[in-house]
């Protein structure tokens, strides 16, 4: 990593100077019950930035072969540099997209790598007269429809670390078909690779000669990787500061540096380091419930915070857990597993009122202040930092995903029983509702549900556990809304921390904490029949069987991680059998 007088001058025109004197003001940190641990851990805190700025892996193993693992994951600490050495690159190919008349860039991804983008749409959105972004990380094949663009006018961007991931692979030989039909002469050129050396991706991308090739530094994780190609590549393309953006990064790279993190004040007053002493403090309390309360226009944010937390902590039955997207409450429906962390427009109160009665009844808190919608680019940076700094203090690797593959293994087993039988296994129901909606436990639910029905799963949510609703279904306004509303329902009756994703997105990001975290969740997974499903060019299979894999592969991997899950499958995916399962699951609450 350069030192902080690199970061200030190399670079005049990002004003890296200014933005890093007002990111030196931005984390307010009121660490409350847990004061006492925050101070004793302060110099275990102190001693793994300054390890992590050396590039150190000691900061999170003594052992040799993790050490090499972690050496070849922290390139993230230089990327902000990379992007302001390669801006040009970026912006010109921008421009020669736009002038080449494409009005629209459809993202085919998955996991962290693509949720940067996305939280970019969604917050700063596209310049006018640049094209629109389109995030696709699903196999569902009503999200798929909804991704239909004008194919002659559609660049697609696929991105992949690895360069084999399924979900993206698969979406590219549809939308290749997709471009042949519509009598496009060379697909390729309407195609644009994001992947590391020596990827089968970049190996395809150069053989096939597709629009352009971003090869990224192979030692960022997918979920680190914000501020590399992955998200300044879209960004550019939506017309997008991402010079801004860069400088932001850098300057909190320089607010929170080697200097910063040796300052008198200590640690507590790092604006990134002080954020990860805080949550790392907070989990060791039994406060792992990190709780993110966020304006309607930055709500987007939430879902990269979650993915880079829960898959960087969630292991080796330890973990952060992330709450985003929850309905704020009053602080007497919140259980005492909570740390509260809350993002506030620049020139507000040091923090908001409902932060201060959530301090006031006893939970430790902090506020970040964010000035303008470029400095996205210093959140990036800020929560890597602290993520790195809290998995320090828990004693893990916040770099490896180690049950990530669990439910790839499954899938792939499942699929392979699909070609060689024509049907994907499935395990007989525990219980069948009216309309054909059927209930399937794992084993250790069944065991902890001693003979009561299936239905009874929240009444196995105790004190400390959180509750996790894993949807695999598309995007429906109706049936987000009653998913939404049994989630809400749930917190509000059993006082448990909930999380909501969506399959297959989250078997990338927060499957790593349910598999490998704490065994404190209490999980319902929702499947449905496809409406109309999509064949997948070159493929045995189809959209709607790879998605049901994907779904039935997790839950067995849950069941095998002894987890308290249900999964429940629905005939079709419409709200009123949404509806009727959920009041179900409900009504068995205030039976207790």
């Amino acid at each position: 990593m350069r030192d902080s007088f690199d970061l200030l001058s190399r670079w005049p025109a990002l004003g890296v100077d200014i933005k890093r004197d007002h990111l030196r003001r931005s984390l307010y940190v009121s660490p409350g019950p847990i004061q006492n641990r925050a101070n004793a851990d302060a110099a275990r805190a102190h001693s793994a930035a300054e390890a992590m700025w050396r590039r150190d892996p000691a900061a999170w193993s003594t052992a040799a072969d993790v050490q090499a693992t972690i050496s070849n994951r922290l390139g993230w600490l230089d990327s902000p540099a990379l992007m302001a050495d390669s801006l040009e690159r970026i912006t010109s190919f921008a421009g020669e997209v736009r002038r080449d008349g494409f009005t629209h860039i459809v993202l085919l991804g998955m996991g962290g790598s693509s949720l940067a983008p996305e939280v970019l749409r969604s917050i700063v959105g596209a310049a006018p007269g640049w094209p629109q972004l389109h995030m696709l990380d699903s196999t569902d094949p009503d999200a798929i429809r909804a991704a239909a663009t004008p194919p002659e006018h559609t660049l697609y961007l696929l991105a992949s670390k690895s360069g084999t991931t399924i979900e993206p692979n698969t979406l590219a030989a549809h939308f290749t078909s997709v471009l042949e039909n519509a009598g496009i002469a060379h697909p390729a050129t309407h195609f644009v690779a994001i992947t590391d050396e020596g990827t089968e991706l970049a190996q395809r991308a150069r053989a096939e000669s597709f629009r352009e090739t971003f090869i990224n530094p192979s030692d960022i994780g997918g979920r680190y990787s914000a501020l590399s190609y992955f998200g300044l590549v879209p960004a550019a393309l939506m017309g997008q500061d991402i010079e801004a953006l860069t400088g932001w990064g850098l300057a909190m790279l320089a607010a929170a540096g080697p200097q910063a993190a040796g300052d008198s004040a200590g640690p507590m007053d790092n604006p990134a380091v002080g954020l990860g002493l805080l949550l790392g403090a907070a989990a060791r309390e039994g406060r792992d419930k990190l709780t993110l309360l966020l304006p309607p226009e930055l709500e987007s944010f939430g879902l990269w915070v979650e993915q880079l937390v829960a898959e960087s902590t969630g292991k080796n039955g330890v973990g952060i857990v992330p709450i985003a997207g929850e309905i704020p409450a009053q602080p007497q429906q919140y259980g005492r597993d909570r740390v509260f962390v809350e993002v506030r427009r620049q020139g507000a109160a040091a923090r908001s009122a409902e932060l201060s009665r959530l301090e006031a009844d006893g939970h430790p808190a902090a506020s970040i202040a964010w000035s303008e919608l470029p400095a996205l680019g210093a959140e990036f940076v800020r929560w890597e930092v602290a993520t790195a700094v809290a998995g320090a203090l828990l004693q893990i690797n916040p770099f490896d995903e180690p049950n990530v593959k669990q439910a790839k293994d499954a899938t792939t087993t499942l699929l392979g029983a699909y070609r060689a039988q024509g049907a994907l296994p499935r395990t007989p129901p525990d219980m069948t509702l009216d309309g054909g909606i059927t209930l399937t436990a794992s084993r250790e639910a069944r065991t902890r549900l001693s003979g009561r029905s299936v239905d009874a799963l929240l009444t196995l949510v105790d004190a400390g556990d959180y509750f996790g609703l894993l949807a695999y279904i598309g995007p429906d306004a109706r049936v987000t809304h009653e998913l939404a509303r049994f989630r809400n329902a749930v917190r509000d009756r059993t006082h448990a921390a909930t999380m909501s994703g969506i399959g297959p997105r989250y078997l990338h990001s927060t499957g790593q904490l349910h598999k490998g975290g704490p065994n404190t969740g209490v999980f319902l997974l929702v499947t449905a029949a496809p409406r109309a499903d999509i064949g997948i060019p070159g493929y045995p299979f189809t959209f709607g069987t790879l998605e049901l894999a994907q779904a039935l592969g997790d839950f067995a991997s849950l069941d095998a991680a002894g987890r308290r899950a249900v999964h429940v499958h629905l005939p079709s995916a419409d709200a009123e059998r949404v509806h009727q399962v959920t009041d179900a699951l409900l009504r068995q609450i205030a039976l207790q």
